[in-house]
């Protein structure tokens, strides 16, 4: 079937003139800036499908021409994962974790790089590309000593001289399909916690962040071959709907984690679920935070400005939902209000910048999009609301913050149960933190959610039974920038998955429950007489 897949789409071998900006990152991650760039990878590097092009936000310029996988190179790397799988699974868990933190060390040795990557391809401004760098550190830190623990559990059996065990495997090969908004972090959460559970994994990367992932893969692939691993272990296809279709159709692959839309997410889970395979799904985030009276504004009006505005309001944690008690409204919104006015936008390199570009100009008509929307419902914009037009900006995706007031806070009405992947922030005013959480709960996702107090009692409302239904339920912490100690995900249309710490993964090994009998005889479960006369 994937052979049948034929890609339809128009070669190109035109020359280009890189900046000096984007050419000093490339050289330093030895990515390619003349030639094609091989966008596949099982231990080899190749690619002969067709070219992505990867685009500066910024600046518009073409920073590099991907080679994806033909549907038979396809076919070939997923026959080379399961193979790798078969090797590595053999390998002592302590050992894999060993790797890991060679891996670990190597990408520190390359965060800033790797981090202006990210800047120069997605348009994360340059120390939130530093940290998601950190992240794959961080996550491999914990992997390593995630190696000596992924323990089962020894359960008491009602039958003398039995016991039983709860055993944990590899699962097999493990699927990893990310998103633009986290070039590098989402994968390093699923391969770290993939390869010290004993997997192999293929990443299939966005479409618009091919070099991202073929930077992180030069670096992983270097660790492997150093240890005499199949590189197959860390493989990578690039590529786009289709490849991606053909991967989660693919009986080869255990389990397919997917980080994207809601619409595309219900059509992979339907997909992997129809053959009985495992689904990991990080969807969409309509993210609330609700001010009290008594919140430090001190704490919150910094958090409410980061939430909405950082990576452009491009990450799934972003605040899209701000609810408001009525008689602090009007102050906060005065100082939200003057703390946008003193935003830097710009070069996302540079150190003084606060806001980037959205990622692609789809992403400036979403934009455009909800602005149209929300001026037509009557919704009072009390500041941005347009693109920036002003060179340079104009060269890039740059769009004007923007924070709206709608007639309604109503939770059914579109707006509110719309995420809009852009840095719009709508805002509700509310009476009684109960009717706060029905409209933080009254929407499809379930991601992120934040309460600012100081009162003990709105706390335990807010994370017990009757609260907040998200996956991360946060207390005077914002929506956005969650640790890697805890397991990261949401409820409802968000997916359900979980990534990163706690106890995600379990998701990556086969679970057995193994009795051993080392007794003299064999007695029944429940005391069943199943007696055999003699």
């Amino acid at each position: 079937m994937l052979a049948s897949r034929v890609l339809f789409r128009v070669r190109t071998t035109s020359s280009r003139q890189l900046s000096t900006r984007a050419a000093t990152i490339l050289n330093a991650l030895d990515l390619p800036t003349n030639t094609e760039i091989p966008g596949v990878y099982d231990g080899a590097w190749r690619g002969s499908g067709d070219l992505l092009e990867s685009k500066c936000p910024t600046t518009g310029e073409v920073l590099g021409r991907v080679k994806m996988a033909s549907p038979k190179e396809l076919h070939e790397v997923l026959d080379k994962t399961r193979e790798a799988y078969r090797y590595i699974r053999s390998v002592p868990a302590p050992k894999r974790g060993e790797i890991l933190r060679q891996v670990r060390e190597a990408l520190a040795a390359k965060r800033d790089e790797l981090g202006a990557l990210v800047s120069l391809e997605m348009g994360k401004i340059k120390t939130e590309g530093q940290g998601e760098v950190q992240e794959f550190v961080d996550i491999c830190d914990y992997a390593v000593g995630l190696s000596r623990m992924m323990n089962g559990r020894v359960v008491a059996s009602e039958r003398p001289g039995h016991s039983i065990l709860e055993v944990a495997n590899p699962l097999g090969v493990v699927s990893v399909l990310t998103a633009f908004n986290f070039p590098v972090a989402v994968y390093g959460w699923n391969f770290a916690l993939s390869f010290a559970a004993g997997n192999a994994t293929i990443w299939k990367p966005s479409e618009t962040t091919p070099l991202c992932a073929v930077a992180v893969t030069k670096i992983i692939a270097q660790m492997l071959e150093k240890n005499g691993i199949p590189g197959a272990v860390s493989a990578l296809v690039t590529g786009d709907k289709c490849t991606g279709e053909a991967i989660t159709e693919s009986r080869d692959v255990d389990l397919v984690s997917f980080t994207g839309s809601e619409h595309v997410g219900r059509i992979v889970g339907k997909t992997v679920q129809s053959r009985f395979g495992k689904v990991l799904l990080e969807l969409g985030g309509n993210n609330a935070s609700i001010i009290m009276p008594d919140a430090d504004m001190n704490l919150a009006l910094p958090a409410v400005f980061f939430g909405a505005i950082g990576t452009a309001g491009q990450r799934c944690t972003s605040t899209r939902r701000l609810y408001l008690h009525r008689s602090i409204a009007d102050e906060f919104l005065t100082k939200l209000r003057r703390l946008y006015s003193t935003v830097r936008v710009g070069d996302p390199l540079a150190d003084s910048t606060l806001l980037g570009p959205l990622h692609t100009t789809k992403a400036v008509e979403t934009y455009a999009a909800a602005i149209g929307h929300l001026r037509s419902i009557g919704a009072e914009i009390i500041t941005g609301g347009e693109r920036y037009l002003d060179s340079p900006l104009d060269q890039g995706n740059f769009v004007q913050p923007t924070i709206s007031i709608p007639k309604s806070a109503n939770p059914a009405d579109k707006i509110w149960r719309t995420e809009t992947f852009a840095p719009v922030l709508n805002v509700g005013i509310f009476d009684e933190l109960e009717q706060a959480i029905e409209w933080n709960n009254n929407v499809p996702q379930g991601l992120s959610s934040s309460l600012w107090t100081r009162d003990i009692r709105n706390v335990g409302k807010w994370i017990g039974p009757a609260g907040s239904d998200a996956g991360i339920v946060n207390v005077n912490v914002g929506t956005s920038g969650a640790e890697i100690g805890a397991a990261f995900g949401g409820n409802k249309s968000t997916g359900w998955g979980r990534e990163s710490g706690g106890d995600a993964w379990k998701q990556y090994v086969r679970w057995s429950a193994c009795t051993i009998n080392f007794s003299d005889a064999a007695p029944l479960a429940q005391g069943v007489d199943f007696s055999i006369d003699t």
